[in-house]
């Protein structure tokens, strides 16, 4: 068995439990309310960064979405880094299953637009990674 076999498996464990940790860095920071909170108001008094105690006031800006979760720092830089190391992850498994079908049959146009198409979302994983925006409802 060859050692190229654990990086497609180390993909999805490796951007599944660093997406959790991003979320728990959010959660930690007050970034963001937790996924267990379902009342959320439209008028809290205080920002949830400023509000302490068990209970929370979370506003529809505190919905913890991923792309809320990663993008005020310090969470920031970890998200981007789990998005570069994954876009990168998906760049060279999809190099790898390219050579592995042109050995066994030759040169096929699936299989050149299987790559393109990999290729093209991890370019746009790169993007989402690398240029978080702050939008505001």
């Amino acid at each position: 068995m060859s050692i190229w076999v654990i990086i497609p498996i180390s993909l999805p464990v490796f951007t599944i439990t660093g997406i959790w940790v991003v979320y728990a860095m959010a959660l930690y920071n007050q970034h963001v309310c937790p996924v267990d909170n379902w009342l959320y108001n439209q008028s809290c008094e205080e920002k949830l960064s400023l509000q302490r105690g068990p209970e929370l006031c979370c506003t529809l800006d505190n919905v913890p979405l991923i792309s809320k979760c990663g993008t005020l720092p310090p969470e920031s830089c970890f998200f981007s880094l789990i998005c570069s190391t994954g876009s990168f992850m998906v760049i060279l498994i999809g190099l790898l299953r390219y050579a592995h079908v042109i050995e066994k049959h030759q040169n096929c146009v699936l299989n050149t637009a299987g790559l393109s198409t990999g290729w093209i979302c991890a370019a746009g994983l790169i993007m989402v990674g690398n240029f978080q925006a702050i939008i505001s409802l």
